[in-house]
């Protein structure tokens, strides 16, 4: 499934720039389709061999939905209104389709000789519905439609990579949420087996759990527009990271051990003691989670230039999908030297602090977004007039009456653009605010 991500990705960015995206769009559910009635013939026949042909088929489609998928959002939507709100959508979307289908997967194909008819019922019925849905996307126009198609599988890929460094705030972004896929990789990739040797519990704690999981990015996802004030707020990643550090540390701690009992279902499970903790934590870990990915999927959409976000969100994808590889990796080397699950998620854990902290110090404007933003918002309560009357682009001269220490970030914290402070330099030196202001470039 991840092989496609290397092979097609280039070649799906340049496609989502030289063609119509609604068009493509289409095109490439017609292409999921056919591949679910190849689904259907390899169930009917119980050929392993042709469904993991099938798997490769779905890695292509996603491979090139992926570019097609993110660099639309902002041509259909506000990017200073609306964008993070779409992406929180598409997040949450993305999570909970991913656990309906595991869940009705399973369930299908568990109940009997009508399973596999059902089951390949339900994959083509789905098919139809997105190409439908498909039908429904207005038509854009290519930014290059002139543009020639190169086929060099592996130079179009390094130039595609080459694009996410042209712009360090594009290329921080996009090893921020390549490191969320290692984390997210490595933790619902043993979320089965540790529910069930660690956990004590059966197939229906393994589904509670990546239900809790799935929710908490769907509530994290939705509430950074709400947090955000309907704009690109990169404050909340350093606060999705602490928190899903946090979550994933206490969830060691509060099962590190075998279980006493085992076979439990889950309602059995969560009236254990001590169980609601964990529920907790894996709900949480997926909040934070959603409250970290958001913002760095707009940040990219908002930076990149129109005529290239395609193929940005392609190099993205080759990114992430080295990460994804990496953390196998990882799990199958470090379960092989004797860790437990646990002592996996530890490690991850305290991984993510040293792998953040070096993100933030390549971009230490996250950082102090997000501490103007926790200071604003626990020490006054805002309410804001006029700011729709701000030009969104070009030049723009705030002149501001100063009242106290906080004026600058109180003025960061609510106005929806970069600001460059001019201020006298007893105040640039203040305490802990001097950060702030050099990190703003004041």
């Amino acid at each position: 499934f991840i092989l496609p991500f290397f092979l097609f990705s280039a070649t799906a960015g340049q496609l989502g720039e030289r063609m119509d995206k609604a068009r493509l769009i289409r095109w490439v559910k017609l292409f999921e389709i056919a591949a679910m009635l190849l689904a259907a013939l390899g169930f009917w026949l119980h050929s392993i061999r042709l469904l993991f042909v099938v798997l490769f088929l779905m890695g292509v489609h996603s491979s090139v939905f992926g570019p097609i998928k993110y660099s639309i959002l902002p041509r259909v939507l506000d990017p200073h209104e609306e964008l993070v709100g779409g992406n929180g959508l598409v997040e949450t979307a993305t999570s909970l389709a991913i656990l309906l289908g595991m869940v009705v997967g399973g369930v299908t194909m568990a109940s009997g000789a009508h399973g596999v008819w059902l089951a390949s019922t339900l994959l083509i019925t789905v098919a139809l519905f997105g190409y439908a849905a498909a039908r429904r996307i207005p038509a854009l126009p290519a930014p290059h439609p002139q543009a020639r198609l190169h086929w060099n599988i592996a130079r179009e890929t390094w130039r595609v990579l080459a694009l996410l460094r042209e712009d360090r705030g594009i290329l921080n972004a996009a090893l921020g949420i390549s490191w969320f896929w290692f984390y997210a990789g490595i933790f619902t990739a043993q979320l089965p087996n540790y529910t069930t040797g660690y956990l004590g519990g059966t197939v229906s704690v393994t589904i509670l759990a990546l239900t809790l999981f799935s929710i908490g990015v769907g509530i994290g996802s939705l509430g950074c527009e709400r947090l955000s004030g309907h704009k690109v707020e990169v404050g909340l990643v350093p606060l999705g990271a602490i928190g899903f550090t946090l979550a994933g540390l206490d969830l060691y701690f509060a099962r590190p051990g075998a279980p006493l009992h085992g076979g439990l279902d889950w309602w059995a499970w969560l009236g254990a003691p001590g169980n609601l903790h964990v529920a907790l934590d894996l709900l949480l870990v997926g909040l934070f989670a959603g409250l970290y990915i958001v913002p760095l999927y707009a940040q990219i959409q908002v930076r990149a230039p129109f005529g290239r976000l395609s193929r940005i969100i392609a190099g993205n994808n080759v990114l992430n999908a080295l990460f994804i590889v990496a953390a196998a990796g990882f799990a199958v080397l470090a379960l092989r030297l004797g860790l437990g699950i646990p002592e996996l998620f530890l490690a991850v854990a305290l991984m993510n602090v040293a792998v953040s902290a070096y993100i933030f110090l390549l971009a230490p404007e996250y950082l102090m977004r997000a501490i103007t933003w926790v200071l604003v918002r626990t020490l006054y309560r805002l309410r804001t007039q006029g700011l729709q009357r701000m030009p969104v682009e070009g030049p723009l001269l705030l002149v501001c009456n100063h009242v106290s220490y906080m004026d600058p970030l109180i003025i960061l914290g609510s106005v929806r653009r970069p600001l460059r402070f001019v201020m006298d330099n007893r105040i640039f030196v203040t305490p802990v605010l001097r950060y702030v202001f050099r990190v703003g470039r004041a």
